[in-house]
């Protein structure tokens, strides 16, 4: 079957690091050089689908000039929003509003100002990669010790969205927003102050910086950082396989023995990928790389087919087609290491040796020069490819066992009803560690990140989309999970400052260093729970996670789509094929 291919090719065909490829498209495009413009997110729709425009954008260079952007704007009393080169969070965080906001945006921002070396500390600008951050502190024999596994992220990007690694073992936390020491927010300002406000953050001085290390981008924009790092030290990491019978007991369990566990979990299969990571001495033998295939560049002509397949296996509802795809696609990437090798050129066995710095993250499909879109990442929204929802939500340790039970027997209701999550790698399970910021993590927990498929039609329901929706909402509302900020649809964002022990502090610092309210929007209001409107009721509302479904004009009855209760978490209202 052409399907069984084209799955095969989609984890051979895959261009090496070295190949020259088009970078990201910048998601600020303006008619007019910096005027009349729209912003879009890394994977082109936003969560509701709606165009965001602004009036114009603004692309400083230096703090001075970021400075003049921000007073100019308070002095107009024009909503702003900072946007990062890529846009890499699903939802609306860089949407100003209306039509006559400025983006503000930190391409040029991006320089490593400065390491020290004895002070252990790296100074970077805000439009500063992760790639850019990790390899500047390893050459001075530095490592930041927990991040996000994409290095595509910025330094802004990340602080705004609470991003993080795995781990158990981090004292100080395992989100790079727990590594911040010092931090420069310009924010507006009143008359007297010239209509913008330079503040200069520092741990230990004010607690207000609990505020701005998980900020939203609603305090102001951030222009330089600076983070405590460690020494460089080498890891030893082997994957290992097995059933999910004991995960609820294992995972647990499994975290506090390893310092940089994770787990890929794929419940249709009936089987977990164990992550065994961990710190080893510097003298250990090895130059592993990890180069995820996931985040390799992709011929074009084959994302095309793969995407196409994949429609073809939603629109017939091909349960079977799509298990078998999930399963040779995961067999494929286990065969293939997942990309990593043992001297950067090939893989001979486990365990995986290395430096911290060419473990902890990877994403070779932005080495840039153009090819004319030949290859790609696999999700670039130039062409046809991955087109996905995600949503991801971090469960408390105490309850971690019981969810992980309750999604096992929902499952068995039908196994195949999870196939739909296999082709883009299973649910990855990552270990969280409660923050001092006010919007982190409240205490220790699981990271649960669910990537799926999206039709590009919104009114078209998707297979098993009532399994999906069932997880979602006992997860947010059942189990209390917490969002991941940079991701996620509407439902899982509805109620979660309630979540939040410090969340009225969060605001009151909001009101202090922005009082006009300047760099929030109605959808950043609506999050924090400052007005209504989080949730869009209309026909179709629950198939995009835009609602929780009330009524079957919310689903889809003309494809047979109703509204319908839970079959587990019995208070969850989920749409359904009957």
């Amino acid at each position: 079957m052409i399907f069984i291919a084209v799955v095969i090719a989609s984890s051979l065909i895959i261009i090496s690091p070295s190949t020259c490829i088009p970078p990201p498209e910048d998601p600020i495009h303006c008619s007019n050089s910096t005027t009349s413009c729209t912003i879009t997110n890394y994977i082109g729709a936003f969560p509701d689908r709606s165009t965001c425009r602004a009036s114009g954008a603004a692309y400083p260079a230096t703090e001075d000039e970021l400075i003049a952007v921000v007073a100019d704007g308070t002095r107009a009393r024009r909503k702003m929003k900072v946007a990062t080169r890529s846009h890499h969070s699903i939802p609306k965080l860089a949407c100003p509003g209306g039509e006559g906001g400025l983006l503000i945006s930190t391409k040029f921002l991006d320089r490593v100002l400065s390491v020290d070396k004895e002070a252990m500390t790296v100074t970077v600008e805000s439009g500063v990669t992760l790639r850019q951050l990790i390899e500047a502190a390893a050459e001075a024999g530095l490592a930041l010790p927990y991040s996000p596994y994409w290095w595509g992220l910025t330094v802004g990007g990340m602080l705004a969205t609470g991003a993080h690694g795995s781990s158990l073992w981090a004292r100080q936390g395992g989100a790079v927003h727990d590594y911040v020491a010092e931090m420069t927010m310009v924010s507006p300002g009143r008359a007297a102050d010239g209509y913008v406000r330079v503040r200069r953050l520092k741990e230990g001085d004010s607690t207000e910086i609990n505020a701005a290390k998980v900020s939203l981008g609603v305090l102001g924009a951030i222009y330089k950082v600076t983070f405590k790092l460690q020494p460089l030290f080498k890891r030893s990491l082997t994957y290992m396989q097995k059933d999910d019978k004991e995960l609820g007991d294992e995972a647990i369990a499994f975290g506090s023995k390893h310092e940089f566990a994770d787990l890929s979990w794929f419940p249709s299969q009936g089987k977990v990928i164990y992550r065994i990571d961990d710190r080893v001495p510097s003298n250990a033998v090895g130059n592993g790389i990890y180069d995820f295939i996931g985040f390799r560049a992709t011929l074009s002509s084959a994302l095309a087919i793969i995407r196409s397949v994949e429609d073809i296996q939603e629109s017939t509802k091909d349960a079977d087609a799509r298990c078998l795809s999930g399963k040779l696609l995961s067999s494929a990437l286990d065969s293939a290491a997942f990309g990593l090798t043992n001297d950067g050129l090939t893989f001979t066995a486990y365990p995986v040796i290395g430096y911290h710095n060419h473990l902890q993250a990877s994403g070779s499909c932005l080495d840039s020069a153009s090819d004319g879109l030949i290859t790609a990442c696999p999700w670039d929204s130039r062409i046809k490819a991955q087109f996905f929802h995600q949503t991801s939500f971090s469960i408390a340790l105490s309850d971690a066992k019981d969810f992980i039970h309750d999604v096992q027997t929902l499952v068995a209701l039908d196994p195949r009803s999870l196939c739909v999550i296999d082709q883009y790698n299973g649910i990855l399970i990552r270990y969280v560690t409660a923050s001092n910021a006010y919007l982190g993590k409240q205490e220790d927990g699981l990271d649960f990140d669910l990537t799926y498929y999206r039709s590009k039609d919104p009114a078209m329901p998707r297979l098993f989309e009532d399994v999906l929706e069932e997880i979602e909402q006992m997860a947010v509302f059942k189990y209390g999970g917490l969002p991941h900020w940079g991701k996620n649809r509407n439902v899982a964002f509805e109620g979660a400052m309630r979540k939040y022990k410090q969340g009225e502090e969060f605001v009151r610092v909001k009101e202090e260093y922005d009082p006009l309210g300047l760099f929030s929007s109605d959808w950043t209001d609506q999050v924090l729970g400052l007005r209504g409107g989080l949730m869009i009721v209309r026909d179709g509302c629950g198939l995009e996670g835009l609602c929780v479904c009330l009524e079957d004009r919310h689903c889809a009855p003309g494809e047979g789509f109703f509204c319908r209760p839970g079959k587990v978490y019995k208070n969850a209202r989920v749409c359904r094929n009957i």
